[in-house]
């Protein structure tokens, strides 16, 4: 059994570990919203009954409307991170795959698990005709690097040339809508995106996804995941969310992203990345900021490939901003 990836959160762990209640640390580890969207009412048959099809539709129209993925219809998952693990399904045994890194691990660990073998490349041009699928995460997560919707279709055409797939990850996408390769996903048959909900709209919890895509792809996750796959109160709050205005969440986050980048700034620490939802520090000091931090109950993402790295998500208010600043100025390593 190969050894769990390195994610953001884990405040528990850290409270056990720094001391302090997990409620009173301030988790900075995540890219996840920290001003959540108004949770909208969700009708009481959403918690008694299964997930009609009246349900599932009406989240899926939304999904499409919010996604402009045409005439494709949005699968909805259980997080993105269900269907990761059902890539490999879609692959013959024994073709190489490659996946754009550094990035989300778990891809990786997907595809190596079940016996492929897996190039980590440092751009798309690297993606070559041994590779029978390749995944481009856009926006980045940890450094942000995006792709153009015309370079990715490009090499989606290459790979399907060659009989691969594309799979595009826009989780860190929402803020940046013009990134999106969704709006030409109609003509590119060979390709998947992902996309998650609870990242933007600030519901981790929630566990829910979307996959966009041609058909009869779309049919094959939908099978190997089997009925009833996203529960109905997650039906019932996508399909009002993403049905609602969200300038006014775009808006918060980037007051938040601001705040931030000031934070960070007059600490002197140095920018080399982030989407909206984050931002990536690069220092030399990483591990002993990291650790100063979290003896002043602050969590944010150390990453092991990269010990010069830290990633810190947005804290939800002005007094989390100045705690955080707070405790960076006192840094004297």
């Amino acid at each position: 059994m190969s050894a769990p990836i390195m994610h953001g959160g884990g405040i528990t762990a850290a409270a056990a570990a720094f001391g302090g209640r997990p409620e009173d640390w301030l988790d900075l580890s995540t890219g996840i919203n920290p001003s959540p969207a108004a949770l909208p009412d969700i009708p009481a048959e959403s918690w008694h009954r299964l997930p009609d099809e009246h349900l599932v539709q009406s989240a899926v129209a939304a999904a499409r409307d919010y996604y402009r993925s045409g005439d494709l219809l949005p699968l909805p998952v259980p997080g993105t991170q269900s269907v990761i693990q059902l890539l490999p399904r879609l692959v013959e045994p024994g073709r190489r795959i490659a996946i754009v890194s550094p990035t989300y691990g778990e891809y990786e660990k997907a595809f190596r698990s079940a016996g492929f073998i897996v190039d980590a490349v440092d751009g798309i041009g690297a993606v070559d005709d041994r590779h029978a699928l390749a995944i481009v995460v856009s926006p980045n997560n940890p450094d942000g690097r995006s792709h153009r919707p015309d370079e990715l279709a490009a090499l989606h055409d290459r790979l399907k040339g060659q009989g691969g797939y594309l799979v595009v990850d826009e989780a860190f996408g929402d803020a940046e809508p013009n990134l999106s390769l969704a709006p030409l996903a109609s003509r590119l048959s060979n390709l998947i995106i992902f996309r998650s909900f609870g990242k933007f709209f600030g519901f981790a919890g929630l566990r829910l996804g979307f996959v966009v895509a041609a058909s009869d792809i779309r049919e094959r996750f939908e099978d190997w995941l089997g009925p009833w796959a996203v529960s109905g109160p997650a039906l019932s709050i996508a399909a009002s969310l993403l049905r609602s205005d969200s300038t006014p969440i775009i808006r918060r986050i980037a007051e938040r992203q601001d705040a931030l980048r000031g934070a960070l700034k007059s600490a002197g620490l140095k920018i080399a990345g982030g989407t909206p939802l984050f931002a990536l520090v690069e220092d030399s000091r990483a591990g002993g900021i990291h650790l100063h931090l979290c003896r002043h109950h602050i969590l944010v993402r150390k990453f092991d490939y990269a010990p010069e790295w830290l990633r810190f998500g947005l804290a939800p208010d002005s007094a989390a901003d100045n705690r955080l600043a707070a405790a960076l100025e006192s840094f004297d390593g």
